[in-house]
């Protein structure tokens, strides 16, 4: 064929190919593409993809659908094509922790504590989703919303000896606790010496006669805070009257939080230093006369006739020890300006000064135990208010507390502290204190893991905290201590899927931890490796009786795996992948003890996954305080801030006594 028609033939092949691509177009996409033009239009784009607009409805249903965390964190259906920003919705205040039931042949008296906690939680769950409005709606009420008004308290209170047990603790409810010049006048008398057989208090030697004792204690005692401890000992008043290890009689004071006491004031018999630390001007202790006092042979009438006939006018009369087995004494206890005041028959005796950490209006009972009978009771010029219970008077609902939004991108440490429902102050406090650190940091995330309380207006308390600070994570089952380590899980499950983390730490309410310090210590160990950092605890063995006694049941080895003091530990991320992913698949096993539980944890990563680089340091103190520390436990809401306000001026020295 000749090259021209060939051309033609060409073109005319090229003409009919278009044609029909053009016919396809109006006959199949023009109508949808129509359609999906009008559709962007309303959504505000028309260059989009077809998925889009359907993706931008399931996120508006996801939103719509509640503003809690789902049972478990659900996946996005489409990838994300840019970070949201971090002021379009707030976090989430529940957890998304879901106690999955275990076939009968798995399950432990654990697993039944637990699915009891997570089912008498449902009401209380249900009751704060239905009643509360939008987060940022309820954030602006909860500043601007004013507290409810605190209830009134007598401002004395009298109790007859008859109306109070004969024997054991015998408590006075102090309703408001506490004021300044508040008196509490105690009468009774200290009952003869008896034998004691307990070889805590007086040890003896076989066919040795017992130790004769008389003894009794005055304290006042705070709220009790934590299920399973005594409560806080704000002053612990104890004669001994038939003395102690010095075979004199003495009285001891002190002062015991979360049943830990601290520096110990005795009082034997010499007279303090005037040059010493007075309280209010008084003495810490005034002079009594002892049997080893050379001037004790003279009787009070030998000493009238010496000063009658010119003695120096600077002696001064030497009286008895202040308690006798059998004479009555009249006891006021005053609440002076530095610190507490015990007068026995009109005469001072001794003061203890206020520690840190204890204010006059915690001290909202009265205890008296021991070898003594109670004639009466009476306290004067109480406060009529009661500012302590309520929760407005720890919170402060200023912007300058409020969390910062989650970041957009991994972080280097995540902190999950836990806490009670009803420790506003614990939290207030760490708000205030340590956490501060984390708002200057976009590299530390700290949050509060609280269970729910039994009380539903301690729970719409917490809701209400929650919705404003933006720093609480509401697990789902009621509080117990037995079930701590479900709080510990929900740490590790936040610090991965909900904001990743390199090292996950985990601490308490009444921990105060210098994060700087903590981060130097982790860093320590390559990047690359597993590790486990805190106190750690070597070969210790299960307690099978007493009060903290484990049942072979529970715990049937004979020894606990290594493990690091609960108060304060840090694990790295690949640890915390794995607990999550165990107790997703109903294989984590589960003990009342959280700290052991992340030992066996960790054993058990270190056996099966990688190894893991144990790192113990004394400085994660479990026992309260020392200077240098980097954690410190036991430590009140006034200790905390105090403690950051000497880590400001350079200083890690603790904040026990004045």
């Amino acid at each position: 064929m000749p090259p021209r028609p060939r051309k033609r033939l060409a073109r005319a092949a090229l003409l009919a190919a278009g044609a029909g691509y053009v016919a396809f177009l109006l006959l199949f996409e023009l109508p949808s593409l129509a359609l999906f033009s009008s559709s962007a239009g309303a959504g505000g784009g028309a260059s989009m993809p077809t998925h889009r607009p359907r993706r931008r409805e399931l996120e508006a249903e996801s939103a719509a659908a509640s503003r809690f965390s789902p049972l478990r964190p659900a996946k996005d259906a489409f990838p994300a094509a840019s970070p949201a920003p971090a002021a379009a919705a707030l976090p989430p205040i529940f957890s998304s922790l879901l106690l999955l039931p275990r076939p009968n042949a798995t399950a432990t008296p654990f697993d039944g504590t637990a699915a009891e906690a997570f089912a008498a939680a449902r009401p209380h769950l249900e009751h704060l989703r239905v009643g509360g409005g939008g987060d940022a709606a309820a954030a602006a009420a909860a500043s601007s919303s004013p507290p409810p008004s605190a209830p009134t308290c007598p401002t004395s209170i009298s109790v007859h000896g008859d109306q109070l047990p004969g024997d054991g603790v015998r408590t006075v409810e102090l309703p408001c606790g506490l004021a300044l010049g508040s008196h509490v006048t105690l009468v009774a008398r200290p009952r003869p010496a008896r034998p004691e057989y307990d070889p805590k208090i007086a040890e003896r030697k076989d066919g040795q006669a017992p130790l004769m004792v008389s003894q009794f204690m005055v304290e006042l005692v705070g709220t009790k805070a934590v299920d399973g401890e005594a409560p806080p000992r704000i002053l612990h008043f104890n004669p001994r009257i038939r003395g102690d290890y010095s075979g004199k009689p003495v009285i001891e004071m002190n002062s015991c939080y979360r049943m830990q006491w601290g520096q110990s004031h005795r009082c034997e018999g010499y007279a303090s230093r005037p040059a010493e630390e007075t309280v209010d001007g008084q003495l810490k202790c005034e002079k009594w006369i002892r049997d080893d006092d050379k001037k004790s042979e003279e009787s009070k009438m030998k000493w009238w006739v010496k000063r009658l006939i010119g003695r120096p006018k600077d002696v001064h009369i030497s009286w008895p020890y202040p308690f006798a087995e059998g004479k009555l004494f009249v006891l006021t206890l005053t609440a002076g300006l530095e610190g507490y005041h015990v007068n026995v028959d009109g005469r001072h005796v001794t003061s203890f000064p206020y520690r840190t950490g204890y204010t006059l209006e915690d001290a909202t009972g009265l205890s008296l135990n021991g070898d003594i009978d109670i004639e009466s009771i009476f306290a004067s010029s109480l406060p009529n208010s009661h500012p302590s219970f309520a929760p407005e008077r720890y919170l402060e609902m200023s912007e300058q507390w409020r969390a910062p939004p989650l970041p957009t991108e991994p972080v280097e440490l995540f902190i999950g502290i836990l806490s009670a429902a009803s420790h506003f102050a614990e939290r207030m406090a760490v708000r205030k204190s340590w956490m501060m650190y984390t708002r200057k940091s976009t590299n530390i995330v700290a949050r509060f893991f609280v269970a729910l309380n039994g009380k539903k207006e301690v729970n719409a308390e917490l809701k209400r905290e929650a919705e404003f600070f933006q720093d609480i994570v509401i697990v789902p089952f009621m509080d117990s201590y037995d079930l701590v380590v479900l709080k510990t899980i929900a740490i590790a499950e936040y610090g991965v899927r909900v904001i990743p983390a390199k090292y996950i730490m985990k601490c308490d309410d009444d921990t105060f931890v210098r994060i700087d310090s903590v981060l130097d210590q982790v860093k320590k160990v390559r990047s690359d490796k597993s590790v486990y950092v805190g106190s750690m605890n070597y070969f210790h063995r299960p307690l099978r009786s007493g009060k903290w006694a484990v049942t072979y049941e529970e715990w049937p080895e004979e020894a606990y795996p290594n493990y690091a003091n609960g108060p304060g530990y840090v694990i790295s991320a690949d640890i915390a992948r794995y607990i999550v992913s165990e107790f997703d698949n109903q294989t984590l096993r589960l003990f009342k003890m959280e700290d052991v539980n992340m030992g066996m944890w960790v054993e058990k990563f270190n056996n099966t996954r990688r190894p893991v680089e144990y790192r113990h340091d004394v400085r994660f103190y479990q026992s309260g305080c020392f200077d240098g520390y980097f954690t410190a436990h036991y430590q009140s809401p006034q200790h905390m801030v105090c403690l950051w306000r000497k880590l400001q001026s350079g200083s890690t020295q603790c904040c026990n006594v004045r």
